[in-house]
Order: C-alpha cells, then structure tokens, then sequence
C-alpha cells in the first residue's frame, strides 16, 4: 500500500509539472512572438501572416493547462472559507459543507469535460495558414477537464475518508 501511494504522490508531481512546464512554455513563446509581432509592426522587414493561428493555440494552452495545474493544488480563484469555523461550528457539518463543494467542483468540471470533449470533437474544420486541425486547438479544453475531475474525485475521497476517520466533533480535527 505505501508503495502504491508513493507511486501516485509521484505521478501527482510529474503531473503538476507537465502542467505547469507547459504553461510557462506557451507563455515565453507568446511573449516572443506579440514582441516580435510589435517590432515586425515598425520594421516591416518579414511578414506574421500565421500569427494569429499560433497566437490562438498558445493562449487556449496556456489558460487551460494552467487552470489545471491551479485545479490540482485547489489554488484556482475563489472568495475563501469564510463559512468553515464562523458560520458552521460543528465539524461534522463543516466537513458536509467541504464535501459539498467538492462535489459542485465535480459537476463543474463534469459539465466542462462534457462540452469541450464535444466541442473537440465536432470541430471540423481547419486553420487558415498551417491548416491545423481545430481539434488539436480545442484538445488542451477536455485534456484538462479530465485532469480537473480526476482530482477532484481524488478531493472527494480525501474529504470522505476525513469524516469516516474521526466523530469527535471539535473543529481542531476538521483541517
């Protein structure tokens, strides 16, 4: 079992930086050519014609691994638990209310994964210039949806297992 459950904190790492090695890639690679594409405005010497095709890819990339990556680590935007220990006292109704949202996390993610997986797959038609499927533009969308519902179902039997785990009722042993 702990070898098992060293496996999957490994494969959890290797993941998180695929992700985020992507991320940072199509950003650099962004910031490259919108330079470029700003020089190349006042000193026309080559023309950018493809620009917006890649432009495109590397942006839609670079949203949505990044979104996953944040997704992961629960690091995505939110407004904070204001609720947990102020409005909600009891720790066996804190963890409801934890496991509650990582279940509309799920639907969220579901419904993502649904739709881009769709989107993905009715796509098409081509780019302009490179004549790039559109798929390989949409893909990153259901890629990481999927990475987004694997984890949060992982969140789910973190949060399951934490109230089978202790019935004291303090809230010390919720976090």
């Amino acid at each position: 079992m702990e070898k098992f459950q060293h496996l999957l904190q490994h494969l959890d790492r290797m993941m998180l930086t695929l992700l985020k090695a992507v991320a940072i890639l199509c950003f650099i690679l962004l910031t490259v050519l919108v330079t470029a594409n700003v020089v190349v405005r006042f000193l026309p010497v080559v023309s950018l014609h493809w620009f917006d095709e890649i432009v495109e890819m590397l942006y839609a990339y670079l949203v949505f691994y990044g979104a996953a990556a944040l997704w992961i680590n629960s690091e995505h935007f939110s407004v904070g638990d204001w609720i947990s220990g102020r409005i909600i006292k009891r720790a066996t109704a804190v963890r409801c209310y934890r496991l509650m949202l990582e279940l509309l996390k799920l639907l969220f993610a579901g419904i993502f994964l649904y739709y881009s997986f769709r989107l993905t797959v009715l796509a098409l038609d081509v780019t302009n210039v490179f004549a790039i499927p559109k798929r390989i533009l949409y893909s990153c969308m259901p890629l990481s949806a999927l990475i987004m519902v694997v984890y949060s179902l992982c969140s789910i039997a973190l949060q399951i297992s934490k109230m089978g785990k202790s019935r004291d009722d303090t809230l010390t042993s919720v976090t």
